[in-house]
Formats: C-alpha cells, structure tokens, sequence
C-alpha cells in the first residue's frame, strides 16, 4: 500500500505533466471523492456571510462589523448542532435583516415613492430547489418568505401582490411599511429627490446581505437578501431574486451569494458564472476574482461574492472599495471590511464577546 507522501508527490508530478483536460478530470475526481466522504457525514460544518460591498461610511463600520459576526454565529451555532446548511443561511440572512446597519428588512433603502420594496433568493444544494421573492412590502423578514415560496409551492419567484397574498396564506404576520423605514434610509431618499442631487453617488454605501454554508452532511445552500437601489422605479427588481444571479447552490460544485451593482451582476449571471469556474478546476477564491474582474470590464459593475466549495473551502472577495463579512470554519472566527484585512479569533470567544 503506497504512503501517503508517496500518493501525494505522484499527483504532484502527474499534475505538472497534465493537460488541462486532464488537470479538470483529476479535480472532478478528487470532488466525487470528496462527495463520497461527505456521505459519511464526516464533513466539518462551514458558513460564509456578507453584510455587503460597497463603501461603508466610517461611524457604520462597527456596527456592519458586529452585524456580520453575529450573523455567523448564530449560523455557525445550529450547523454545530448538526442542523442544515437551509436552516443555517436562513437564520443568518434574518437576523442581519432585523439589523438597520443593512439594506435588507429593516433598514432597506426607499424607492422613488419612499416605499420599502424588497428581494429575496434561498437555494438548496441537495436538489436544486430554490424560492424567491421580490418587490415585497410589510414582511419583517422576506428570507424567510423566499424559503415558504420554495418549500410551499411549485414555483420558484412569487412578486409583489401575488407574493402579499402568499404571504397572508401562510400565516406570515403583515407590519406596518413605516417600521421598516430607518430615518437614515428616509434622510437619503429626501435628499436624493432634490433637483440637483445624485442618486447613485449613494448607490453603494449600504449593503445586500447574503450567507453560503455546508452542513456535516455536505449539503451546500445560499440565502441572499435586499432593499435594492436607492430612489429606484417602483417595481425595479435586481439581481438578488434571479437565481443565478443573486445566488446559486449545487453540491456537486458549492454555493455562493453575491452584492453589488444588480443590474450589472444580472448580464454575466454571477453567481452560476463563479461555480462554473469552480467546475473548470479553480479554487473559490480565484473563481470568484475571475468573475468579479469579468464583470468590471464587460459592464463595468462592481461587486462582491462569498463563496463555499462542496469540500469545505471557502473565499470573501470584492471589487469595491469595501464589503463586510465573517466566517466560522473549525470553531475560528475570521472577519473584515477592508481588502486583505483577515482578524480572527476563536468562535468560543466570539460568542462571549457578542454577547450570545
């Protein structure tokens, strides 16, 4: 029986004689290895997310920060408990909407009438379900709206009326528009209505949110989750409800949730364009800086991604000058706004100081 040092310096060597063909079929091969471990349930649990990319004003940097901790591990607590990735990505993605530091439920950005209108996108792995919602009004947490659509129904988008009506089926409580209307969001849409104002001077500076993870079964999901653009057309819909775009989740590949420029991220299809180069043998994070800097110079949009492999690795990337995030893998926090900032500290500590 051959070392494993052995096996490892003859796939080394194999490797710098491959052709590219060959070098995609050896990664495949080593992901259906992977997969076959998976099934063993000997998967160590992973979660990714983004509280946005953009530029984050300095006074909200703590608070986007903490946001994106918190996120994390309350994520990171129910896959540790053996829970899935859904309810993992679920949980996440609500609790930074219920947080005003983001533009999502609570403290998502006005439309040209000072309406909150707001998208939603959840995805399993496993099979390749998925729901969605958009232009929904008065729903605390549109995620969680997004997972009955997928689990409740036959389709997979449900918009504006019909999505109310769905809602009021389900049992999903109706509040108030005005409850999910910070006065900060109200300040920029009454400032951005003046004659010689410039809306998309503010487009970026409060962001999407969105959460990957892998659960101990190896099942991979995404959940992204928005207000949208500010000052935009009533009934404008953006990347974060178009699967693929907003996000996407296969475990044959991983998953993934994207932020930025909607309308740009919807022309290079993001998130099914960053698993496709996973697919051709790249790593998340060289997939994912492949597609940002596809789509930087195509349409010239900017943006960001969190990503997750079905093996357990993962990447925060951006093209903008900022994008909050946070990820526990193997009990360690790591977090960041900044490009190539990376603090951690241990997910035991975390939970102290986070006050969970």
């Amino acid at each position: 029986m051959h070392s494993a040092q052995g096996q490892t310096e003859a796939a080394a060597g194999y490797l710098k004689k491959a052709s590219r063909i060959e070098i995609q079929l050896f990664n495949f091969c080593i992901s259906c290895h992977g997969s076959l471990i998976l099934r063993f349930g000997s998967m160590k649990p992973v979660i990714v997310v983004h509280g946005g990319a953009g530029c984050i004003f300095k006074e909200r940097e703590d608070g986007s920060r903490s946001g994106v901790i918190r996120a994390a591990l309350k994520g990171y607590s129910i896959l540790k408990q053996g829970g899935c990735a859904l309810d993992a990505v679920e949980q996440a993605v609500a609790l930074m909407e219920d947080d005003p530091h983001f533009n999502a439920g609570c403290g998502s950005v006005l439309n040209q009438k000072g309406e909150v209108e707001m998208d939603a996108i959840i995805m399993d792995g496993k099979n390749l379900a998925s729901g969605a919602v958009s232009a929904v009004k008065c729903i605390a947490n549109p995620i969680k709206l997004a997972r009955l659509v997928m689990e409740k129904t036959e389709h997979m988008l449900l918009t504006d009326y019909g999505a109310q009506c769905f809602a009021k089926a389900m049992g999903v409580p109706e509040i108030p528009g005005e409850k999910l209307i910070t006065e900060r969001s109200r300040e920029r849409w009454m400032k951005n209505l003046e004659p010689d104002s410039n809306p998309h001077k503010f487009q970026t500076d409060l962001g999407t949110v969105g959460a990957v993870a892998i659960d101990s079964e190896g099942n991979v999901a995404c959940a992204t989750s928005t207000g949208g653009l500010t000052n935009k057309l009533v009934g404008r819909v953006g990347d974060t409800a178009c699967i693929g775009s907003g996000g996407y989740a296969d475990n044959h590949v991983g998953a993934t949730s994207t932020t930025g420029h909607g309308e740009s991220i919807m022309k290079v299809v993001l998130a099914r364009l960053i698993l496709y180069h996973m697919e051709q043998g790249m790593s998340p994070e060289e997939a994912s800086d492949t597609a940002l800097n596809w789509m930087k110079t195509r349409v010239g949009g900017l943006g960001g991604v969190i990503v997750v492999s079905n093996s357990g690795d993962w990447a925060a990337r951006f093209s903008t000058k900022q994008m909050s995030w946070a990820t526990v893998k193997d009990d360690q926090l790591y977090y960041g706004i900044y490009t190539g900032e990376r603090l951690t500290k241990s997910f035991e500590e975390a939970l102290t100081s986070e006050g969970f």
